[in-house]
């Protein structure tokens, strides 16, 4: 236990620099992430984490309220959904003397950094906390409650802002922790009312939280095929009840049975006239004779498990504002941790509260347009692309004759979730242009060998009817597999001919891929493949050269750690259980160290490091000491992920019965294969979401470079054939062929992998958290941890145990 601070007469400076970590406003899923993120890496990082329980009124009322943290201390907190440590309204830090006597409280715990998560409201306050430190200071010693040496060590207080709120309200950011696992909620119980509502032919109007930001009600419309939605931002005219009875009726006509309405709490029209649920139910029951009912979410979308992304998000963004928090200076602007795409981020906390705040400016002074800007380009993609489902046979949007192309969607490689969904969305996208959307079913084999059959071929024309149920559905409905062009190139070319072919999208994993390179191969020989090809990635691998996002991994994660999570049940409930889990992803181990990370497993075993013999000496070693200190005290289970071609020696089994092994009887290990039931299940809602938006993206680039174009024309350039993807913090179009090219740049052919894996880094993140020790910490023959300087990344228990295992010094131990 590290001696108190605290002193009657005064503070003297800590020896390690102490930070705080506090949830505050409305908990959503994922702040236990940050907690626990937070946490560890301040230990790591040579710092001591404190937590402030109940938010600013832990702040406030001080004491045992503000309680050092250690590193068991968040054991098993990245499962929980809402705030361990609490969160309360604290009117008094409102006032400037509340926020006096909570500084006092800092300094008498020594702490001059505060990471907080919370929404605008929380982390204005922060920022007004920082600006007003000194003279807060200034004033507790000239009141005589602290001395002027005891503040002197904390002149400058550092703050680092996360933002943790389920409407996704934050400008600056494209997603906040928790949002995304209340999508998943809101999602999950639109998705039982599908049956019964077409089983009825009944309406049902849903209400979602949101009163200043529709976002919640804008995804959740996408990702279910809401037929209208109703949000702040873009509200609809006085008069909407007829564009919304229009609407719902030519979708009846189409033969659909079912209607879904969903509404913002905040909803109203253009001239700020409150719409609720109610009236939307009396619209459709009295206008169209639709039975139709209510129902209203309200706060089951902050309850549950945060899902993986918010997981993965709060666990990287709890880490970044470590390193924020140790970079900053205070001349720097407070930080709040932001997220691109796919890329973490530090942004201006104030910048981005002004802004957040302005949309609502916006808003009131009816400037809808502006309101839709600020909150950012992605949101208004969104919902634009959002409009185009519903509407499909707007005459206004289609393309002259001699621009409407002739565009075939397959699907290559195994299954995964949001294949549907993407075609369903480019099937949309081509009606409401005038294009043809061609379906050919069961990949390329089944274009090969039956695309003449009678009565029904393989290749089909398809109408929005067809597919506008694949909405939230799994799997493939066209059919996929592994097969390829090249196994029969001449029969693809013929094929292409025959059908008339005008541009190919091919969404599928690393075959979908090489499928593409086949074809683009062939153009020489056969002027028909001399068409655009777009691959959109959809494999739970994500393993495909050119993106650092694959449709489907995010729903195969989700699947994996909910399986992880009642394993871990399992291995606790005993004490005494480790669980080594295999995870697919053939040669990339994409799976198995995303899904480390969500889970906070003790280690992952992937192909791209192997497995070796020394390695597994080290993790039996740490997993003896482990259950040794723990004495049976602590209910977390333990749990070991290995990608499944890690290792052609050390199978998942054989690894499980080493541990058994070599645990001594102290405690028993299993395996466990989840198998295909990674790929399996509805989509994710944000597969569901990127695959309307990515699939939109490429029929635009379809349309806005290759309509109309001759063949020569389409062959001189290399964006003829193009992967789409997320590198970094941008959505590109990458060339396949040419000398800078995937194809030879980017591509490990033979493990089927991209050459630079983006995600390797977070590698060494797992292992921080987990406590893992590093190769160069331990015995190379026994594993055992050397004597020594031990350094931060071991959890305390071991450090506390160094000197006891009566070891030889017999390696040199390295701190890089």
């Amino acid at each position: 236990m590290a001696p108190t601070h605290e002193m009657s007469n005064g503070v003297p400076p800590p020896r390690k620099k102490r930070i705080g970590v506090m949830t505050s406003g409305g908990d959503s899923q994922g702040m236990n992430g940050v907690v626990r993120s937070v946490v560890r890496m301040s230990i790591h990082m040579g710092c001591e984490p404190y937590a402030i329980y109940e938010g600013y009124d832990g702040l406030v009322q001080g004491g045992d309220l503000i309680k050092q943290m250690k590193w068991d201390d968040v054991r098993g907190f990245l499962s929980r959904g809402g705030t361990l440590i609490g969160t309360k309204r604290c009117m008094e830090f409102y006032e400037r003397p509340g926020r006096l006597v909570a500084a006092k409280n800092m300094i008498l715990k020594g702490i001059d950094a505060l990471i907080i998560c919370g929404g605008d409201g929380s982390l204005t306050g922060a920022d007004k906390f920082r600006s007003e430190w000194p003279s807060l200071l200034q004033e507790l010693v000239e009141k005589g409650d602290l001395t002027q040496e005891a503040i002197e060590p904390y002149k400058h207080l550092n703050i680092c802002g996360l933002v943790g709120s389920i409407d996704n309200d934050m400008s600056g950011t494209d997603a906040t922790i928790g949002c995304f696992s209340s999508l998943e909620r809101i999602c999950e119980m639109v998705d039982a009312v599908f049956d019964t509502a077409a089983s009825h032919k009944r309406g049902f109007v849903i209400e979602v939280m949101g009163r200043h930001c529709g976002w919640l009600a804008l995804m959740a419309s996408i990702a279910t095929g809401a037929d209208y939605v109703f949000i702040p931002e873009k509200p609809p005219a006085p008069g909407w009840e007829d564009e919304m009875c229009q609407i719902v009726t030519s979708h009846r006509e189409w033969g659909k049975r079912r209607t879904i309405i969903i509404i913002s709490e905040g909803a109203q029209d253009t001239e700020l006239e409150k719409i609720t649920a109610d009236q939307v139910v009396k619209v459709l029951t009295d206008r169209l004779k639709l039975d139709t009912r209510k129902t209203v979410l309200g706060h089951i979308q902050r309850g549950g498990l945060p899902s993986y992304y918010d997981r993965w998000l709060s666990t990287l963004q709890g880490v970044e504002a470590v390193n924020a928090i140790l970079d900053s200076t205070p001349d720097k602007p407070t930080p709040v941790i932001t997220i691109r795409e796919n890329k973490i981020e530090r942004s201006n906390l104030e910048e981005c509260v002004k802004l957040t705040k302005s949309v609502a400016t916006a808003i009131k002074e009816k400037d809808f347009e502006k309101a839709m800007h600020l909150r950012d380009v992605e949101f208004k993609e969104y919902f634009n692309s959002y409009k185009l489902t519903t509407s499909t046979e707007d005459p206004r949007m289609k393309l002259p004759k001699d621009k409407q192309m002739r565009i075939a969607i397959i699907h290559v490689g195994a299954p995964a979730g949001g294949m549907n969904p993407a075609t369903r969305a480019a099937v949309a996208y081509c009606l409401s242009r005038g294009h043809t959307p061609i379906a050919i079913h069961n990949g390329f084999p089944g274009l090969q060998r039956h695309h003449a059959d009678k009565p029904l071929g393989s290749v089909r024309n398809v109408s929005w009817l067809d597919v506008d149920p694949w909405v939230n559905e799994g799997g493939s409905e066209l059919g996929t597999n592994r097969g390829l062009p090249a196994d029969d190139i001449a029969t693809t070319a013929h094929c292409f001919e025959l059908y008339k072919f005008d541009a190919l999208f091919l969404i599928g994993g690393f075959e979908a891929f090489t499928a593409a390179s086949q074809i683009r191969k062939h153009r020489d020989s056969y002027p028909a493949l001399r068409i655009p090809l777009m691959v959109l990635p959809a494999t739970v691998s994500n393993n495909v050269p050119g993106t650092e996002y694959s449709l489907g991994s995010d729903t195969c994660l989700n699947t994996l750690i909910g399986f992880c999570d009642a394993i871990r049940q399992s291995a606790s409930a005993s004490r005494r259980r480790v669980f080594v889990i295999e995870t697919q992803g053939g040669k990339s181990g994409y799976l198995a160290t995303m899904a480390g990370l969500a889970i906070g497993a003790l280690a992952v075993y992937i192909p791209e490091e192997g497995i070796n013999v020394h390695m597994l000496a080290r993790d039996i070693e740490f997993l003896r000491e482990n259950f040794k200190n723990d004495r049976g005290a602590s209910r977390a289970g333990k749990i070991i992920l290995r990608n499944e071609q890690a290792s052609e020696t050390y199978t998942t089994q054989v690894v499980a019965d080493m541990i058994k092994e070599e645990a001594r009887g102290r405690f028993e290990s299993k395996a466990a294969v989840p198998g295909h039931y990674q790929q399996g299940g509805k989509p994710s809602p944000m597969d569901r979401i990127r695959a309307l938006r990515m699939s939109i993206k490429c029929m635009q680039f379809l349309e806005d470079n290759f309509a109309g174009k001759s063949k020569d024309e389409i062959m001189a350039t290399e964006d003829s054939a193009v992967v789409i993807g997320i590198q970094g913090s941008q959505v590109l179009f990458t060339p396949i062929g040419g000398e800078s090219g995937l194809e030879a740049k980017e591509t490990d052919w033979k493990a089927r992998r991209p050459l630079n894996e983006f995600w390797r880094p977070l590698k060494s993140t797992v292992d921080i958290l987990s406590g893992r020790p590093k190769d160069t910490d331990c015995c190379t023959e026994c594993g055992k941890v050397l004597s020594g300087d031990i350094p931060q990344p071991l959890p305390d228990v071991l450090a506390a145990t160094k000197s006891s295992f009566g070891h030889p010094l017999t390696a040199v131990y390295s701190k890089d």
